[in-house]
Protein backbone atom coordinates (compact mmCIF):
# COMPACT_ATOMS: atom_id res chain seq x y z
CA UNK A 1 0.00 0.00 0.00
CA UNK A 2 0.98 3.56 -1.17
CA UNK A 3 1.35 6.00 1.92
CA UNK A 4 1.81 9.85 1.77
CA UNK A 5 4.37 11.39 2.77
CA UNK A 6 2.35 12.52 5.82
CA UNK A 7 0.99 9.64 7.04
CA UNK A 8 4.43 7.68 6.46
CA UNK A 9 5.98 10.52 8.63
CA UNK A 10 3.64 10.49 11.43
CA UNK A 11 3.29 6.81 12.17
CA UNK A 12 7.08 5.88 11.15
CA UNK A 13 9.55 8.13 12.93
CA UNK A 14 10.18 7.71 16.99
CA UNK A 15 12.83 8.63 18.94
CA UNK A 16 14.82 4.91 19.86
CA UNK A 17 14.84 4.86 23.22
CA UNK A 18 17.27 2.69 25.12
CA UNK A 19 16.83 0.86 28.31
CA UNK A 20 19.90 2.19 30.10
CA UNK A 21 20.31 3.53 33.39
CA UNK A 22 23.15 5.49 33.67
CA UNK A 23 26.43 3.60 34.81
CA UNK A 24 27.74 3.64 38.49
CA UNK A 25 31.22 5.36 38.30
CA UNK A 26 32.90 1.70 39.24
CA UNK A 27 30.75 -0.06 36.26
CA UNK A 28 32.63 -1.46 33.63
CA UNK A 29 31.16 0.66 30.40
CA UNK A 30 32.32 2.25 27.52
CA UNK A 31 30.28 5.36 26.64
CA UNK A 32 28.81 6.06 23.40
CA UNK A 33 26.65 9.36 22.45
CA UNK A 34 24.39 9.14 19.64
CA UNK A 35 22.79 12.93 19.25
CA UNK A 36 21.39 12.74 16.14
CA UNK A 37 18.27 14.17 14.11
CA UNK A 38 15.05 12.32 14.44
CA UNK A 39 12.54 15.51 13.92
CA UNK A 40 14.04 17.67 11.00
CA UNK A 41 15.82 16.55 7.85
CA UNK A 42 16.78 13.21 8.86
CA UNK A 43 13.99 11.86 10.47
CA UNK A 44 13.07 8.05 9.74
CA UNK A 45 16.58 7.89 8.26
CA UNK A 46 18.37 8.78 11.88
CA UNK A 47 15.62 6.32 13.61
CA UNK A 48 15.92 3.05 11.22
CA UNK A 49 20.02 3.85 11.63
CA UNK A 50 19.85 4.37 15.48
CA UNK A 51 17.57 1.45 15.71
CA UNK A 52 20.16 -0.75 14.24
CA UNK A 53 23.20 0.11 16.35
CA UNK A 54 21.06 0.14 19.64
CA UNK A 55 20.11 -3.39 18.67
CA UNK A 56 23.68 -4.45 17.93
CA UNK A 57 24.95 -2.92 21.25
CA UNK A 58 22.26 -5.22 23.17
CA UNK A 59 23.54 -8.17 20.65
CA UNK A 60 26.88 -7.63 22.16
CA UNK A 61 25.76 -7.05 25.87
CA UNK A 62 23.77 -9.48 25.82
CA UNK A 63 26.92 -12.06 25.45
CA UNK A 64 28.69 -10.45 27.92
CA UNK A 65 30.16 -7.21 26.14
CA UNK A 66 33.60 -7.07 25.38
CA UNK A 67 36.29 -8.25 28.13
CA UNK A 68 33.35 -7.59 30.52
CA UNK A 69 32.48 -4.51 29.28
CA UNK A 70 29.30 -3.11 28.22
CA UNK A 71 28.49 -0.58 25.88
CA UNK A 72 26.50 2.42 26.62
CA UNK A 73 24.80 4.40 24.02
CA UNK A 74 23.48 7.74 24.59
CA UNK A 75 20.89 8.54 22.24
CA UNK A 76 19.43 12.25 21.98
CA UNK A 77 17.46 14.18 19.43
CA UNK A 78 19.69 17.11 18.14
CA UNK A 79 17.25 17.93 15.36
CA UNK A 80 20.35 18.71 13.33
CA UNK A 81 20.65 21.81 15.85
CA UNK A 82 24.52 22.89 16.30
CA UNK A 83 23.97 24.17 19.18
CA UNK A 84 21.49 21.81 20.71
CA UNK A 85 24.43 18.55 19.55
CA UNK A 86 27.30 20.61 20.74
CA UNK A 87 25.67 21.17 24.33
CA UNK A 88 25.01 16.91 24.34
CA UNK A 89 28.42 16.66 23.64
CA UNK A 90 29.96 19.21 26.14
CA UNK A 91 27.65 16.70 28.95
CA UNK A 92 28.82 13.42 27.18
CA UNK A 93 32.55 14.32 27.25
CA UNK A 94 32.18 15.11 31.44
CA UNK A 95 30.82 11.67 31.59
CA UNK A 96 33.51 10.08 29.85
CA UNK A 97 32.45 9.59 26.81
CA UNK A 98 34.88 8.08 23.84
CA UNK A 99 33.30 8.43 20.71
CA UNK A 100 30.65 10.67 19.15
CA UNK A 101 28.04 9.71 16.47
CA UNK A 102 25.78 12.39 15.21
CA UNK A 103 25.08 11.20 11.63
CA UNK A 104 24.81 15.07 10.24
CA UNK A 105 27.62 16.78 8.38
CA UNK A 106 27.18 20.04 9.72
CA UNK A 107 26.91 18.69 13.43
CA UNK A 108 30.27 16.72 12.73
CA UNK A 109 31.61 19.62 10.97
CA UNK A 110 31.27 21.96 14.18
CA UNK A 111 32.73 19.25 16.11
CA UNK A 112 36.25 18.45 14.45
CA UNK A 113 37.84 21.05 16.31
CA UNK A 114 36.68 20.21 20.00
CA UNK A 115 37.62 16.47 19.19
CA UNK A 116 40.51 16.98 17.99
CA UNK A 117 41.34 19.03 20.64
CA UNK A 118 39.99 16.78 23.55
CA UNK A 119 40.73 13.34 21.37
CA UNK A 120 37.37 11.74 21.39
CA UNK A 121 36.73 9.63 18.41
CA UNK A 122 33.89 11.49 16.11
CA UNK A 123 32.36 9.08 13.54
CA UNK A 124 31.31 10.39 10.75
CA UNK A 125 29.94 7.51 8.57
CA UNK A 126 28.19 8.36 5.47
CA UNK A 127 28.01 12.40 6.32
CA UNK A 128 30.03 14.92 7.41
CA UNK A 129 33.87 16.10 6.05
CA UNK A 130 34.82 13.63 3.09
CA UNK A 131 38.50 14.86 3.39
CA UNK A 132 38.37 13.33 7.44
CA UNK A 133 39.98 9.88 5.18
CA UNK A 134 42.80 11.38 5.97
CA UNK A 135 44.11 10.18 9.42
CA UNK A 136 47.30 12.14 9.42
CA UNK A 137 45.44 15.46 9.44
CA UNK A 138 41.90 14.30 11.12
CA UNK A 139 43.41 11.71 13.57
CA UNK A 140 40.27 11.67 15.74
CA UNK A 141 37.81 12.02 13.18
CA UNK A 142 36.45 8.16 11.89
CA UNK A 143 34.72 8.46 8.50
CA UNK A 144 34.95 4.46 9.11
CA UNK A 145 32.23 3.89 6.02
CA UNK A 146 33.15 4.89 1.36
CA UNK A 147 32.47 8.94 2.33
CA UNK A 148 30.93 10.94 -0.25
CA UNK A 149 33.58 11.13 -2.72
CA UNK A 150 33.93 7.75 -3.06
CA UNK A 151 30.51 7.29 -3.32
CA UNK A 152 30.06 9.92 -6.38
CA UNK A 153 33.43 7.91 -8.21
CA UNK A 154 31.95 4.72 -7.89
CA UNK A 155 28.55 5.45 -9.18
CA UNK A 156 30.23 7.61 -11.55
CA UNK A 157 32.07 4.11 -13.12
CA UNK A 158 29.02 2.28 -12.59
CA UNK A 159 27.66 4.66 -15.53
CA UNK A 160 30.82 3.94 -17.70
CA UNK A 161 30.94 0.73 -17.03
CA UNK A 162 27.12 0.21 -18.85
CA UNK A 163 27.95 3.17 -21.54
CA UNK A 164 31.31 1.79 -21.79
CA UNK A 165 32.31 5.50 -22.94
CA UNK A 166 30.62 8.36 -21.23
CA UNK A 167 32.32 11.27 -23.61
CA UNK A 168 29.61 13.29 -24.99
CA UNK A 169 27.04 12.00 -22.42
CA UNK A 170 25.12 14.45 -19.59
CA UNK A 171 25.30 13.68 -16.44
CA UNK A 172 23.04 15.92 -13.87
CA UNK A 173 23.09 15.95 -10.21
CA UNK A 174 19.77 16.97 -8.05
CA UNK A 175 21.07 17.58 -4.96
CA UNK A 176 19.85 19.30 -1.36
CA UNK A 177 21.31 22.86 -1.08
CA UNK A 178 23.50 22.32 2.05
CA UNK A 179 27.03 21.74 2.48
CA UNK A 180 25.98 17.30 2.93
CA UNK A 181 24.14 18.00 -0.58
CA UNK A 182 27.10 20.28 -2.18
CA UNK A 183 29.75 17.30 -1.02
CA UNK A 184 29.93 15.02 -4.20
CA UNK A 185 30.21 18.10 -7.29
CA UNK A 186 34.35 18.59 -6.87
CA UNK A 187 34.41 14.77 -7.75
CA UNK A 188 32.02 14.66 -10.42
CA UNK A 189 33.19 17.65 -12.26
CA UNK A 190 36.59 16.27 -12.25
CA UNK A 191 35.68 13.07 -13.24
CA UNK A 192 33.78 15.14 -16.03
CA UNK A 193 36.70 16.45 -17.22
CA UNK A 194 38.66 13.47 -16.97
CA UNK A 195 36.07 11.14 -18.77
CA UNK A 196 34.50 13.77 -21.37
CA UNK A 197 30.67 13.89 -20.01
CA UNK A 198 29.03 17.35 -19.75
CA UNK A 199 28.16 18.05 -15.76
CA UNK A 200 24.95 20.56 -14.05
CA UNK A 201 23.65 20.91 -11.01
CA UNK A 202 19.92 21.25 -9.65
CA UNK A 203 20.10 22.50 -6.09
CA UNK A 204 16.55 22.21 -4.08
CA UNK A 205 16.23 24.05 -0.65
CA UNK A 206 15.89 22.25 2.67
CA UNK A 207 14.67 19.70 3.67
CA UNK A 208 13.47 19.00 0.83
CA UNK A 209 9.79 18.58 0.51
CA UNK A 210 8.78 21.01 -2.15
CA UNK A 211 10.72 19.63 -5.23
CA UNK A 212 7.90 20.87 -8.16
CA UNK A 213 9.95 23.51 -9.42
CA UNK A 214 13.70 21.75 -10.05
CA UNK A 215 12.67 18.12 -11.81
CA UNK A 216 10.88 19.96 -14.78
CA UNK A 217 14.01 21.62 -15.26
CA UNK A 218 15.83 18.36 -15.21
CA UNK A 219 13.28 16.70 -17.71
CA UNK A 220 14.56 19.67 -19.99
CA UNK A 221 17.82 19.10 -19.69
CA UNK A 222 17.78 15.63 -21.03
CA UNK A 223 20.85 13.96 -18.83
CA UNK A 224 21.94 10.53 -19.95
CA UNK A 225 22.03 9.66 -16.00
CA UNK A 226 21.26 11.48 -13.12
CA UNK A 227 22.20 11.39 -9.31
CA UNK A 228 20.30 12.37 -7.07
CA UNK A 229 21.56 13.49 -3.51
CA UNK A 230 19.29 13.93 -0.64
CA UNK A 231 18.32 12.37 2.83
CA UNK A 232 15.28 11.88 4.62
CA UNK A 233 11.85 13.63 3.08
CA UNK A 234 14.13 15.05 -0.17
CA UNK A 235 14.59 11.53 -1.34
CA UNK A 236 11.15 10.58 -1.41
CA UNK A 237 10.39 13.70 -3.19
CA UNK A 238 12.90 13.70 -5.66
CA UNK A 239 11.47 9.96 -6.69
CA UNK A 240 8.07 10.95 -6.78
CA UNK A 241 9.01 14.26 -8.68
CA UNK A 242 10.95 12.12 -11.11
CA UNK A 243 7.99 10.01 -11.40
CA UNK A 244 5.20 12.87 -12.06
CA UNK A 245 8.05 14.11 -15.00
CA UNK A 246 8.11 10.92 -16.52
CA UNK A 247 12.17 10.42 -16.01
CA UNK A 248 13.26 6.60 -16.20
CA UNK A 249 14.16 5.84 -13.14
CA UNK A 250 16.30 2.83 -14.27
CA UNK A 251 18.83 5.78 -15.40
CA UNK A 252 18.92 7.51 -11.41
CA UNK A 253 21.41 7.03 -9.01
CA UNK A 254 21.06 7.64 -5.42
CA UNK A 255 23.97 8.40 -3.02
CA UNK A 256 23.92 5.80 -0.26
CA UNK A 257 20.74 7.47 1.27
CA UNK A 258 17.64 5.70 -0.38
CA UNK A 259 15.57 2.99 1.59
CA UNK A 260 12.88 0.72 1.48
CA UNK A 261 10.47 3.78 3.78
CA UNK A 262 11.59 5.92 1.04
CA UNK A 263 9.62 3.30 -1.09
CA UNK A 264 6.93 3.10 0.87
CA UNK A 265 6.07 6.70 0.38
CA UNK A 266 6.67 6.75 -3.33
CA UNK A 267 5.00 3.21 -4.08
CA UNK A 268 6.96 -0.09 -4.07
CA UNK A 269 6.14 -0.57 -7.59
CA UNK A 270 6.13 2.94 -8.70
CA UNK A 271 10.00 3.08 -7.89
CA UNK A 272 11.09 0.21 -9.66
CA UNK A 273 14.38 0.38 -11.37
CA UNK A 274 16.23 2.90 -9.39
CA UNK A 275 19.76 2.19 -8.60
CA UNK A 276 21.44 3.51 -5.34
CA UNK A 277 25.11 2.66 -3.55
CA UNK A 278 25.22 0.28 -1.14
CA UNK A 279 27.82 -0.06 1.42
CA UNK A 280 26.49 -3.26 2.95
CA UNK A 281 24.05 -5.79 2.75
CA UNK A 282 20.48 -5.44 3.00
CA UNK A 283 17.65 -7.83 3.94
CA UNK A 284 17.93 -10.78 7.29
CA UNK A 285 19.88 -12.62 5.23
CA UNK A 286 23.69 -11.48 6.91
CA UNK A 287 24.55 -13.67 9.79
CA UNK A 288 24.10 -10.82 12.35
CA UNK A 289 21.17 -9.52 11.38
CA UNK A 290 19.49 -13.46 11.69
CA UNK A 291 21.13 -13.29 15.15
CA UNK A 292 19.60 -9.77 16.10
CA UNK A 293 16.52 -11.75 15.45
CA UNK A 294 16.73 -14.43 17.16
CA UNK A 295 18.67 -12.89 20.23
CA UNK A 296 17.28 -9.74 20.38
CA UNK A 297 14.22 -8.74 18.89
CA UNK A 298 12.93 -12.56 19.82
CA UNK A 299 13.33 -12.17 23.72
CA UNK A 300 11.71 -8.70 23.32
CA UNK A 301 14.86 -6.62 23.78
CA UNK A 302 14.50 -4.54 20.28
CA UNK A 303 15.00 -0.84 19.74
CA UNK A 304 12.06 -0.52 17.43
CA UNK A 305 9.64 -2.30 15.16
CA UNK A 306 10.53 -5.58 14.30
CA UNK A 307 9.15 -5.00 10.47
CA UNK A 308 12.59 -2.31 9.45
CA UNK A 309 15.04 -5.03 10.95
CA UNK A 310 17.27 -6.01 7.60
CA UNK A 311 16.20 -2.80 6.06
CA UNK A 312 18.64 -0.66 4.11
CA UNK A 313 19.00 2.38 7.10
CA UNK A 314 18.47 -0.30 9.98
CA UNK A 315 21.34 -2.45 8.76
CA UNK A 316 23.61 0.37 8.33
CA UNK A 317 23.16 1.19 11.77
CA UNK A 318 24.14 -2.23 12.74
CA UNK A 319 27.14 -1.64 9.84
CA UNK A 320 28.69 1.05 11.80
CA UNK A 321 27.69 -0.41 15.19
CA UNK A 322 29.75 -3.46 14.51
CA UNK A 323 32.86 -1.49 13.29
CA UNK A 324 32.72 0.55 16.37
CA UNK A 325 32.65 -2.40 18.66
CA UNK A 326 35.52 -3.87 16.49
CA UNK A 327 37.57 -1.17 17.43
CA UNK A 328 36.84 -1.83 21.10
CA UNK A 329 37.76 -5.34 20.69
CA UNK A 330 41.35 -4.61 18.80
CA UNK A 331 41.65 -1.68 21.67
CA UNK A 332 41.42 -4.08 24.46
CA UNK A 333 44.02 -6.56 22.62
CA UNK A 334 46.64 -3.84 22.30
CA UNK A 335 45.90 -2.60 26.18
CA UNK A 336 43.81 -5.16 27.90
CA UNK A 337 43.62 -2.92 31.00
CA UNK A 338 42.37 0.34 29.38
CA UNK A 339 42.69 2.90 30.75
CA UNK A 340 39.17 3.42 28.23
CA UNK A 341 40.11 5.94 26.90
CA UNK A 342 39.87 8.43 23.51
CA UNK A 343 43.02 7.69 22.17
CA UNK A 344 42.97 3.93 23.81
CA UNK A 345 39.43 3.25 21.17
CA UNK A 346 41.76 5.51 18.44
CA UNK A 347 44.66 2.54 18.46
CA UNK A 348 41.84 0.09 18.28
CA UNK A 349 39.50 1.71 15.56
CA UNK A 350 42.72 2.47 13.40
CA UNK A 351 43.83 -0.92 13.69
CA UNK A 352 41.18 -3.08 12.05
CA UNK A 353 41.89 -5.26 9.39
CA UNK A 354 39.66 -7.21 6.91
CA UNK A 355 36.69 -6.83 8.84
CA UNK A 356 33.61 -7.92 6.99
CA UNK A 357 31.22 -8.44 10.25
CA UNK A 358 30.95 -12.15 9.14
CA UNK A 359 29.76 -11.18 5.82
CA UNK A 360 27.61 -7.91 6.31
CA UNK A 361 30.06 -5.66 4.88
CA UNK A 362 32.91 -5.60 2.20
CA UNK A 363 36.09 -6.25 3.77
CA UNK A 364 37.92 -3.09 5.44
CA UNK A 365 40.89 -2.21 6.88
CA UNK A 366 41.33 1.04 9.00
CA UNK A 367 44.92 2.37 9.26
CA UNK A 368 46.44 6.02 11.23
CA UNK A 369 46.51 7.38 7.37
CA UNK A 370 43.20 5.82 5.34
CA UNK A 371 39.97 6.63 8.32
CA UNK A 372 37.71 5.72 5.23
CA UNK A 373 38.63 1.96 5.20
CA UNK A 374 39.38 0.82 1.65
CA UNK A 375 36.41 2.79 0.39
CA UNK A 376 34.51 -0.38 -1.24
CA UNK A 377 31.13 -0.66 -1.86
CA UNK A 378 28.21 -2.20 -4.99
CA UNK A 379 25.55 -0.60 -6.96
CA UNK A 380 22.01 -2.34 -5.92
CA UNK A 381 18.41 -1.58 -8.06
CA UNK A 382 15.15 -1.66 -6.53
CA UNK A 383 12.75 -4.34 -7.90
CA UNK A 384 9.77 -3.36 -6.68
CA UNK A 385 9.94 -5.56 -3.37
CA UNK A 386 13.95 -4.74 -2.55
CA UNK A 387 17.28 -3.66 -3.55
CA UNK A 388 19.20 -6.78 -5.81
CA UNK A 389 22.70 -5.98 -5.86
CA UNK A 390 24.07 -5.17 -9.61
CA UNK A 391 28.20 -5.08 -9.29
CA UNK A 392 29.61 -7.11 -6.63
CA UNK A 393 31.64 -4.79 -4.25
CA UNK A 394 34.39 -2.68 -5.46
CA UNK A 395 36.26 0.25 -5.65
CA UNK A 396 36.52 3.19 -8.41
CA UNK A 397 38.39 6.17 -9.20
CA UNK A 398 40.26 6.11 -5.94
CA UNK A 399 43.05 8.05 -7.65
CA UNK A 400 40.70 11.30 -8.30
CA UNK A 401 39.34 10.90 -4.73
CA UNK A 402 42.01 10.84 -2.71
CA UNK A 403 43.83 13.60 -4.84
CA UNK A 404 40.77 15.69 -3.35
CA UNK A 405 41.47 13.98 0.13
CA UNK A 406 44.92 15.55 0.01
CA UNK A 407 43.83 18.78 -0.84
CA UNK A 408 41.29 19.32 1.19
CA UNK A 409 42.93 18.09 4.10
CA UNK A 410 45.70 20.13 3.36
CA UNK A 411 43.86 23.12 2.79
CA UNK A 412 42.41 22.66 6.42
CA UNK A 413 45.55 22.40 8.08
CA UNK A 414 46.44 26.27 6.88
CA UNK A 415 43.20 27.70 7.68
CA UNK A 416 41.11 25.19 9.79
CA UNK A 417 38.61 25.63 7.47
Amino acid sequence: MKLTRRAFLATAIAIPTIGLRPAAADERVIRFGMPQDFTKIYTFLAAEYSQGQLDYFSLVNGRGGVNGYKIVADVSDSANEIPRAIETYERLKREGMVLIDPLSTPVARALVPRVLEDKINLVTAFSGRSDAADGSVFPYVMPLSPNYWTQAGLIVDFFRQQDRDLRGKKIVLVHLDTPFGKEPIPILQTLGQKLGYRFSTFPYAPPGNDQAAVWPQVRRAKADWIIFWGAGVGQSSSLSEAIRNGIALDRMCSSVWLSESDMDVVGKGAAKGVLKFEPCGSGRGPKIIADIVREVAGKGLGAGSEAKIGTAYYNYGVMMAAIMVEGVRAAFAKSPKGPITGPWLNEGLTSITDFTAEGLLPAMTVTKQDHQGGGRGRIARWDGEKFVPQTDWFSANQDVVWAEIMKSSEAFKTTGQ
